[in-house]
């Protein structure tokens, strides 16, 4: 669990982590850098995962965004252990002070009052209701949630409201919580994606750390729609260079084991993401770390990461535009519907506490 240094002096991510750094928070004006030469390397500071409480006390985040497909994020936790080097979440940990590196994965904010927090908004009279996706930003299914089943709280309530909520995970955990998705699914309440990066469980180890292999995510495909839940796959991120020649495979295995709808996106990398992704390359593919970065450029204007919406998820130009094609042809041949399926809330009910259903 050491950090060990590379002879070109490129930090090496200690095992279980995807970011070999702390880049600096660009709201701080104070930074406080270990030295790596300081330790023997079988002594060298080690980065445990420390879980913080998060008593914010609203839950539910309104979305307006035209290319995003929900109308609230809910995200029971802050950061997220997955450790994905080139997650775009990372730069949301700088506004809680941390880095968006070795922090974003280590330093984990826990929402644990989220089901009850949910639960009271959604019983409030000014409550529209909408379809949320769990979660907006960061994994409802990490690691730690096989202990604390936050998400799995949150379910409960999603399913006594029958209010839709979309699910995204990299995490075959989602498969344990089939009885409340597929008691909302019955009311056309539910669906779920499974995001898949990659089929080599080699590069998923290294790039998504502690995130389910890829084998446990087409299991928990083939797990949730044999019980009847929308069940889709999420090819994200495509990274160019890495990646992106498994695009079709991915997208054919999922529909192997029961997705019926798919998307995808090619990656971004704002802020500090850049360097921690970039020292991810040092550390696992120097040789061909030029030539990703100038592709993934070549996506988004000529810069490495785009605020635009569509153009954000998908890039743009020549290479964009091929991706698109080639996306929408291979859904075509393996009946696949493109993007989320339509959830209703219609089947909503306000319930109250010791109360029967208010309409």
């Amino acid at each position: 669990m050491s950090m060990t240094t590379e002879p070109s002096g490129t930090p090496m991510p200690p095992r279980g982590r995807g970011a070999g750094c702390n880049p600096p928070n660009r709201f701080e004006t104070l930074r406080i850098e270990a030295d790596p030469t300081a330790h023997p390397d079988d002594d060298a500071p080690r980065h445990p995962t420390v879980f913080l409480r998060d008593d914010t006390q609203s839950v539910l985040s309104p979305n307006d965004a035209d290319d995003l497909s929900f109308d609230y994020g809910l995200n029971p936790y802050r950061g997220c252990e997955h450790g994905c080097a080139y997650c775009y979440a990372r730069i949301y940990h700088e506004y809680l002070g941390f880095s968006a590196g070795i922090d974003f994965e280590a330093k984990i904010l826990v929402k644990q009052d989220a089901p009850a927090l949910l639960e009271r908004e959604l019983a409030r009279p000014r409550y529209r209701p909408g379809v949320i996706s769990l979660s907006g930003v960061t994994d409802c299914y990490q690691p730690v949630e096989r202990r604390l089943r936050i998400t799995r709280g949150c379910l409960e309530v999603l399913a006594r409201f029958r209010n839709p909520v979309v699910v995204i995970t990299k995490n075959a955990l989602v498969a344990r919580d089939v009885d409340l998705l597929a008691d909302l699914a019955r009311h056309g309440a539910a669906a779920v994606y499974l995001s898949i990066t990659t089929l080599d469980p080699d590069l998923a180890r290294i790039l998504e750390p502690r995130a389910s292999s890829p084998r446990a995510r087409l299991t928990a495909i083939r797990t949730l729609a044999d019980a009847g839940i929308p069940t889709g796959v999420s090819a994200a991120p495509m990274i160019p260079g890495l990646n992106d020649s498994e695009l079709p495979s991915i997208l054919a295995r999922a529909a192997d084991h029961g997705a019926s709808f798919a998307s995808y996106s090619l990656v971004r990398l704002p802020g500090a993401v850049a360097d921690v992704f970039a020292g991810w390359l040092d550390a696992h593919r120097p040789m061909a770390k030029e030539k990703i970065l100038n592709r993934i450029r070549a996506t988004h204007d000529g810069r490495l990461n785009s605020a635009a919406a569509v153009a954000r998820m998908r890039g743009s130009g020549e290479a964009a535009a091929a991706w698109k094609a080639l996306f929408a042809a291979t859904c075509r041949r393996l009946g696949l519907a493109q993007g989320t399926p339509k959830l209703g809330c219609g089947m909503f009910r306000r319930v109250m506490p010791g109360q029967d259903e208010l309409f």
